[in-house]
């Protein structure tokens, strides 16, 4: 690899590593000795002495997107058919860096409250695909990683992705609370994989609009500090408005098509993560495998595993306005 080339390198890593972790710079938390086991213990016995004998604190292991096993908890009463779970897992990160475990379950407490008014759903109202269709999105996985997952839930493959669907709740005071659509509310809402997917294409293209900003202009709005531009390889982050689930952006931009036009040639596509993905212009300088080794190095070290989208290098082509999957 020339100086040149390893420079690029560098500052590709530089770049995603920016993009993963946008409360840098600097980690100024505190260790402590607890572990996460008897941090979850501590946390349900201050549950259950702060809620009473009338809820049950349920501890649940819940496979996530990429096989992902997190710890939750759940605050139940014997009535309760259907009710919020909480994640454990970023509480534990905010313990460790100092936040007091009485303030931890308040948060939870409060959480559990907010989200039990989104969750109170009429069942009824749910089993008419009329009046739940309007919220119902897409967004990409990895379709190697998901496979039990997926046999389960009704989806398209997408190169080596899988487009899923998802009922975003009304009020969305869990901050991005969803049901994941299953088979079985396919079938119930006589509807198929098809048919979900148009409806969910028009309601994430104008739900969740996209978003399309260059590394430099990110960078300036995260640190302050104006980025000068250089000879470096331009590169953009494409996501969507609310920066979740914003890889599923590529399947509706238009603005990456007037990208590649602005460069006059084709543009690679590198995936950050399930929440977004960069974008290069191909100018055949460097061998794919350069970048391939680069998203598996951030995938690896810098991107939580349920979070990760892909392994592999996607390419817009500017001639047909199409998206490919770069195979070798």
């Amino acid at each position: 690899m020339t100086s040149n080339a390893n420079e690029k390198c560098e500052a590709f890593r530089v770049c995603l590593y920016v993009v993963r972790n946008p409360n840098m710079p600097g980690e100024n938390g505190k260790e402590e000795n607890m572990g996460f086991q008897k941090f979850v213990e501590n946390i349900v016995d201050l549950l259950q002495e702060r809620m009473g004998d009338a809820y049950e604190i349920r501890v649940l292991h819940v496979t996530k997107n990429n096989d992902v096993e997190q710890t939750g908890i759940a605050i139940t009463r014997q009535e309760d058919s259907i009710f919020p779970t909480i994640y454990l897992e970023g509480l534990y990160q905010e313990f460790l860096k100092g936040e007091l475990l009485g303030v931890l379950v308040e948060r939870i407490i409060n959480c559990h409250e907010e989200q039990s008014m989104a969750l109170d759903l009429d069942m009824d109202f749910f089993r008419d695909y009329g009046r739940v269709k309007d919220r119902i999105f897409y967004k990409l996985v990895s379709f190697e990683k998901n496979r039990k997952f997926l046999k389960d839930a009704p989806h398209l493959r997408w190169h080596d992705l899988a487009i899923v669907f998802y009922y975003a709740l009304e009020d969305d005071v869990m901050e991005g609370g969803s049901i994941t659509i299953k088979r079985q509310h396919m079938l119930m809402w006589k509807q198929n994989a098809e048919s979900l997917y148009r409806t969910a294409r028009k309601n994430t293209k104008r739900g969740m609009p996209e978003l399309l900003v260059s590394m430099r202009e990110l960078i300036s709005e995260m640190t302050g500090v104006a980025v000068r531009e250089d000879d470096a390889t331009p590169m953009y982050v494409l996501t969507n408005q609310e920066k979740r689930f914003g890889a599923s952006a590529m399947l509706y931009s238009e603005k990456i098509g007037r990208l590649a036009e602005r460069f006059g040639c084709d543009l690679l596509i590198l995936p950050s993560s399930v929440h977004e993905v960069l974008l290069i212009p191909d100018d055949h300088v460097r061998e794919y495998d350069f970048y391939r080794q680069m998203v598996g190095e951030v995938n690896r070290t810098q991107v939580d595993p349920e979070e990760v989208l892909s392994y592999g290098l996607y390419r817009y082509c500017r001639n047909n306005s199409e998206i490919e999957e770069i195979i070798s």
